[in-house]
Formats: C-alpha cells, sequence, structure tokens
C-alpha cells in the first residue's frame, strides 16, 4: 500500500484524546493524527465541507469514533459514513466507556470494524491501544477515493 495510514480520532475528551495519542505512540504507532472534537467535525473532514483540514482522495485513513459526542454522535457518524458509497470502506473503530451489548450490536449493525471499551482501569484501557497498534500495522487499509 502507498502511503501511511492517517489515523482521525473523534474524541471530545481531551484526557482519553492524549491517552490514545501517548499508547498509539507507546505501541510504535507513529502515524499522522487528525484529532476532532465532535462528530460534526469529522463528518464536514469526511465529506469535505467546510474549512480545513479536509479529508484527501488517495489516501488511507482509520477512524478512532466515540459514541458520546457533541453536535453529532458516533453512531450518527458511523450511520452516514456506511451510508455513503465511497466512504463505507473506512474502516471505523467504536470507542466508548460503555460495554452494553446493545449498543454494541447496533454499532456492528451500522457496519463498524471493531469496538473498544474505554474501561475505567488506566492499564486495561492501554493495552487495548496498544492492541489497536498492533492492529493497524498489520491490516491492509483501503485507499478513500473520489469526490464529494
Amino acid at each position: 500500500m502507498n502511503g501511511e495510514v492517517t489515523i482521525l480520532i473523534a474524541e471530545d475528551d481531551e484526557g482519553h484524546a492524549d491517552l490514545i495519542r501517548k499508547n498509539l505512540a507507546r505501541a510504535g504507532i507513529a502515524n499522522p493524527v487528525i484529532r476532532f472534537r465532535d462528530g460534526q467535525e469529522v463528518v464536514d473532514f469526511l465529506f469535505r465541507r467546510g474549512e480545513p483540514p479536509l479529508r484527501e482522495s488517495g489516501k488511507a485513513y482509520v477512524l478512532l469514533l466515540d459514541i458520546r459526542m457533541p453536535k453529532m454522535s458516533g453512531t450518527e457518524v458511523l450511520k452516514r459514513i456506511k451510508d455513503d458509497g465511497e466512504l463505507r470502506k473506512l474502516p471505523v473503530v467504536m470507542i466508548t466507556t460503555t460495554d452494553d451489548p446493545r449498543e454494541v450490536e447496533y454499532c456492528h449493525s451500522l457496519g463498524c470494524n471493531s469496538y473498544i471499551t474505554k474501561p475505567v482501569e488506566y492499564d486495561a484501557f492501554v493495552n487495548a491501544i496498544r492492541r489497536l497498534g498492533l492492529y493497524l500495522m498489520v491490516v491492509q487499509v483501503p485507499v478513500l477515493n473520489g469526490a464529494h
């Protein structure tokens, strides 16, 4: 695959976003990261609306998507991505503080690729992010093309 995978982090909690970044780095993941503070920001980026940065054609992205965010929920963002002919190829990993089986099932039914629970226990969260880092090292991430 040409080029690096850019990691998109949609997480309104500054502390959680920093923790994700630090632990990706500790896991040896040096990919570029773009952070979004709410669901609308990430949708604008992906659908190329509004102010830069905007999604670039011919690049590969992975989205780490918090379920509970202001302006637009993670599940609504996921639904919009998976309803789009081109964006549906984007790997999406849902991140949340709940492991409610109905919510997990709903996210999978919408088409998320993986689901990570933010454990309250720090070490478990660190390990989940490290596993995510290893996952990113071995999977083939599709390149997104097409304009919106």
